[in-house]
Order: C-alpha cells, then structure tokens, then sequence
C-alpha cells in the first residue's frame, strides 16, 4: 500500500500543498496525510502517517525536504522505516523505491538530502542578508507589535473602567495578553457574562 506525506510550511502555499497531493493521488497513494506547518514544528500529520504505515507499505513524499529539513532526521525516520519493513518513494528521485538497506539507495538519499539540506540554509543565509540591509537602509519594519506593546493602552482601557472582554475586543488580542498587562494593577469592574 502506498501511504502519501505532503506539506507545506505555511497556510498561505495551499497551491503548493494541492499539487503535492495531486502527484501523490497519480503515485497511486491509497491514503495520504497532508498539513501546513513549518518543518520544525509539531508535524502531526507526519507522526500519524508514520504510526500508520505497515509492514509491506511505502511511504511516499514528493520531495525529501517535505519530509525532514535534515540529513540526521531524515535518517532517523528512514531507519524507523527500515526497522518496520517501509520502503520510501520520493516523486523527485525519478519515483522509484530507494533502497535504504542498500549502499547505493543510502548514498543517493544522502546525497539528495544534504542538496536539500544545503538549499534550506542558502534560503535562510539569503534572508539574513536582505533583512540586515532593509535595516541598514531604514526600511525593515519586523514584527507587528505584539500584544505586549498594547500594554499601555490596555491599562488605559481598563482606568476608564473597560472589562477584560472589551479591552481584548478593542485592542484585538487575547483575554489572556489583558490579564498579563493588568498584572499588579488594582481590579477593575467584575467581568458581565
């Protein structure tokens, strides 16, 4: 059975995300686990599509780097592959099963995921540069301010005898980010409803 993994880092590449998953339907994937998240964080969908694969199955990924950013996770999860019976299919190693067992499917994943691994760290050095010289010319404008920023005015809601409800409303942050900024300021009117 072939099991498909797609992702993409954020929710805004949904184009990204739909054509992995129509290569993976042409791959002939009987079950396919997808997300939106960035690569380092809490990958769900993946720890669920690797508790869901069997013996026999192959797990299919359209490109190494939807799979692990690195070469030390990606071979952690291919040896959990292996230890398992699971082949690994990558669409843009020409589709076929690498063989993780053999000297050769190991070099060729290695050196593909090093590639991979390699093109990540341009993009961010890449990043880096162009955000240091925004700043050197006065353009960079980073974060928006967070809800930490909205303090002052958070205290000056809550003087005017505003609720928790209606400050966050206002200011457009959490009940929980009011709560911080109010911390040590003397209680206001009770909370209604």
């Amino acid at each position: 059975m072939f099991i498909g993994y797609a992702r993409t880092s954020t929710t805004d590449q949904l184009a990204g995300l739909e054509a992995q998953l129509r290569d993976l339907q042409a791959a002939g994937c009987d079950r396919t686990f997808s997300e939106r998240v960035s690569s380092v964080s809490d990958r769900g969908e993946l720890t669920r599509a690797l508790q869901y694969v069997r013996e026999g199955d192959t797990l299919v990924v359209t490109k190494i780097d939807r799979l692990a950013r690195s070469t030390v996770r990606l071979w952690e999860i291919v040896g959990d592959l292996d230890a398992r019976g699971v082949g690994l299919r990558v669409l843009n190693l020409g589709g076929e099963v690498v063989d993780t067992k053999s000297a050769t499917g190991k070099l060729i994943l290695t050196i593909f995921a090093g590639f991979a691994q390699f093109e990540r760290e341009m993009m961010l050095e890449r990043q880096r540069e162009g955000i240091a010289k925004a700043k050197a010319e006065g353009a960079y404008k980073g974060r928006k301010p967070t809800a930490r920023a909205k303090g002052d005015e958070a205290r000056r809601l809550a003087s005017e005898g505003k609720t928790v409800t209606e400050i966050a409303k206002a200011l457009g942050i959490g009940r929980a980010s009011v709560y911080r900024a109010l911390e040590g300021q003397p209680p206001a009117a009770p909370e209604q409803g």
